[in-house]
């Protein structure tokens, strides 16, 4: 969805942000999710990152850009309320 205050065409408002020094140095950018959807819209933008091959992640209305195609390393483990519990193998013992 365009937004009518914005001078800016979709187009235009990605030319933009992917033109900036950080994405040529092959750097990292962040933007608002409302932004996004507002002078873009979500489907378009994440086009135009796949276009580039570029990877996004999200986390609490944020959206951060790695501009290069470098693989992404978390060093951080996810909190254990994520990680599926695996049933472990019960013997006859473990039912008394």
């Amino acid at each position: 969805m365009q937004n009518r205050n914005s001078p800016l065409s979709p187009e235009n408002w990605l030319a933009d942000l992917f033109s900036s020094k950080a994405v040529t140095r092959g750097a990292v950018i962040r933007r608002k999710v409302r932004d996004i959807e507002r002078f873009a819209g979500m489907d378009r933008f994440m086009a135009e990152v796949h276009r580039r091959g570029y990877q996004v992640v999200e986390n609490s209305g944020q959206i951060v850009i790695f501009c290069n195609r470098a693989p992404v390393t978390w060093l951080t483990p996810p909190p254990e309320r994520f990680l599926e519990k695996k049933a472990s193998p019960k013997s006859f013992q473990d039912f008394g």
